[in-house]
């Protein structure tokens, strides 16, 4: 059993909106009694070859948001992505909210501020978020509560978030058939990602598990929302009570295996300034490539 206050009854509204270039879903959580909501992991377009940024994925939850009548209350990312840059202060520029993420943002500030040489100038306290999050946080969209739980391994900020009858996971877990994610990233690591997981499942059974990811594994449609108990039944790499051993050997090999994500380069930089992106000395907006450095 879980010893969080997790309270089932309230069953919020979720929308996933899918971006086919990154694999990413990203969620406006409502809540059912207010016109309050939540959105989680909005992504930001980007042309990574020609450096253009463009909003469509963030315009789709915006008009969605407003279709329905809701109102912004807080816009949470699960973790700093590597895989997509967040729109996170252009969706707050058009409705508001507040920014929140987990508290050890600071020390994936500290990692990558040394890794793209960003000087004193780069804030590494994590004031650039609203809110950070500590495991056990709890705060409200609208009458719903929310629990922020602190799930790391993928990264070491990653954190789940309970909202209800549903949490959203980010990369601590794939759908069953996908099984769970890397953990070779710098401050990641496979057995903290594997007792991050136990700590998932230990959620109530019927608890709806909503993805960060979906890659329709064997060409299966797209999908990303399953439950703890088909999560315990079903994973390809932790169901069934496969041993933390058993997990950290595979998850090893495999991710040595695996190459960088192609937008990691610009995700890192924009997704720990909490989506803004960098400038140079004369306030022109501009990414760094460290070379051999990741």
């Amino acid at each position: 059993m879980t010893p969080y206050p997790i309270t089932m009854a309230t069953k919020p509204k979720v929308a996933g909106f899918f971006d086919p270039a990154t694999n990413t879903i990203s969620y406006v959580v409502a809540d059912p009694a207010s016109p309050s909501c939540a959105v989680i992991d909005p992504v930001l377009d980007i042309d990574y070859a020609a450096g253009r940024i463009s909003y469509n994925n963030a315009d789709r939850i915006i008009d969605h948001i407003r279709q329905q009548n809701l109102s912004l209350d807080w816009i949470i990312e699960t973790h700093v992505h590597a895989d997509h840059l967040s729109a996170a202060p252009y969706i707050q520029g058009q409705l508001g909210g507040k920014i929140g993420i987990g508290c050890n943002i600071t020390v994936v500030q500290d990692t990558f501020g040394k890794i793209f040489n960003e000087g004193t100038d780069f804030q590494r306290d994590g004031s650039q978020f609203d809110a950070l999050f500590k495991d056990g946080d709890t705060y409200s969209i609208g009458q719903m509560q929310a629990i922020a739980l602190h799930t790391p391994g993928h990264t070491p900020a990653c954190m789940t978030h309970v909202i209800g009858d549903a949490a959203f996971v980010g990369d601590t877990l794939f759908m069953p058939d996908g099984g769970s994610a890397r953990a070779d990233f710098p401050g990641g690591d496979a057995g903290t990602l594997y007792d991050s997981i136990q700590k998932v499942l230990s959620l109530p059974d019927a608890m709806r598990l909503f993805m960060c990811h979906d890659y329709g594994p064997d060409g299966r449609d797209i999908q990303w929302e399953t439950t703890v108990a088909q999560q315990k039944a079903q994973n390809i790499h932790v169901g069934q009570g496969k041993t933390k051993a058993a997990f950290v050997q595979f998850r090893t090999q495999r991710d040595a295996t695996l190459g960088m994500p192609k937008l990691i380069i610009p995700a890192l930089q924009v997704n720990m300034r909490a989506g803004t992106i960098p400038t140079d000395k004369d306030g022109r907006q501009m990414l760094k490539v460290p070379v051999n450095a990741l």
